[in-house]
């Protein structure tokens, strides 16, 4: 397929030689983060009319490149198709050929729905998905045509997709079903309020240390002035919380594909172009900081004692990370906090370290 056809490339933007545009390319390279951006929302009941985004796109490449070293790219805006399933089947076909090349797509704008066809690009590549969302809401409605209001029933219901974990974060009490809440629960996936996330990214950053895809609803962070997102909202993440959450997002070990959606791609606030540039940068400080970490690594391991049973807890020598488990194999244990290891000190063990 020849992407040309659905895409149109970004517009020259005048960068010094230390600023991240000055380094950025417009084809897909092997091993490198891949910038697209959409401005389909009918999966949220919007339109489709290709939109600017040049004003973010500004805010983003005079931002210091620093020591970056990874390629990045980026291959302009899609084009959206005629109905919402061409949109989707077209994005696929993108991020196919980003996974084929060991690249990372990040897919910016779109409604919440293009989770969807990142996931399902992702699953033909490789089996048993660590999925993570930052979303305010938790919709499992059940109807034919993909919205995002019944993307994530569509994932989580599929028998041809493969998913190990599933973790939502963020989500608001007074905003949900709580049939949707007790769902997610009972079939022992992660949900975390946003209260658990706020102030500091120490208790949740085990959600994202294994990610092999993460997405992210901007109706989650909290607008200010002019809305941020399709869905505004007063209460959610701040500015400085949502930057240093993208930061662990790009530090996940395994991260293949990342989606930042519902953007109010009509904002021409500067501040809102600001944010979401910083965004994105902060994901590629995460990734490139990763990359340099060393492959061989080593543990300590420390045992508690709780009501006769043994417990063991593993603490990585070099990024001070924790885990849960006993296995030589350190797949095989939990991502976990070091708030979790003082807490089972005390006597208390959480409910996902004792799970079967």
């Amino acid at each position: 397929m020849e992407f040309e056809d659905f895409i149109i490339a970004p517009r020259k933007i005048r960068t010094e030689k230390w600023q991240i545009g000055d380094r950025i390319t417009n084809d897909i390279k092997e091993d490198s983060i891949v910038l697209l951006f959409v401005s389909d929302y009918r999966g949220a009941d919007g339109e489709a009319e290709s939109q600017d985004f040049t004003g973010v796109r500004k805010e983003f490449y005079k931002l210091s490149q620093l020591d970056f070293e990874i390629p990045l790219v980026d291959l302009g805006d899609l084009v959206s198709g005629r109905t919402p399933q061409d949109s989707h089947y077209i994005l696929q076909e993108v991020l196919s050929a980003c996974h084929y090349k060991g690249a990372i797509p990040v897919i910016v704008g779109g409604s919440n729905d293009f989770a969807f066809s990142l996931f399902s690009a992702l699953n033909f590549h490789q089996q048993n998905i660590n999925y993570t969302q930052i979303s305010n809401v938790v919709s499992l409605k059940q109807q034919d045509e993909i919205h995002e209001s019944n993307f994530l029933s569509k994932i989580l219901g599929s028998k041809n997709f493969s998913i190990k974990n599933y973790h939502h974060l963020g989500y608001q009490k007074h905003l949900n079903e709580m049939d949707s809440v007790k769902l997610i629960k009972e079939v022992q996936f992660d949900i975390i309020r946003l209260a658990e996330m706020m102030n500091s990214t120490e208790k949740t950053e085990p959600y994202f240390r294994k990610a092999d895809l993460v997405t992210i609803n901007c109706d989650a962070i909290e607008s200010f002035g002019e809305a941020f997102s399709m869905n505004p909202q007063v209460n959610g993440l701040n500015r400085r919380e949502i930057c240093a959450y993208m930061k662990e997002i790009g530090l996940s070990e395994r991260l293949k594909s990342v989606g930042i959606f519902n953007y109010n791609i009509y904002s021409d606030s500067q501040l809102n172009h600001q944010l979401l540039a910083q965004m994105i940068w902060y994901l590629i400080e995460g990734i490139n900081i990763q990359k340099s970490h060393p492959k061989e690594k080593s543990y300590e391991t420390f045992y508690v004692l709780i009501n006769d049973e043994q417990y063991a807890f593993k603490r990585e020598v070099f990024s001070n990370l924790w885990y849960f488990g006993d296995d030589e194999d350190i797949d095989n244990c939990i991502p976990c906090s070091r708030s979790d290891f003082d807490e089972a000190k005390k006597g208390f063990l959480g409910p996902r370290f004792t799970r079967n």
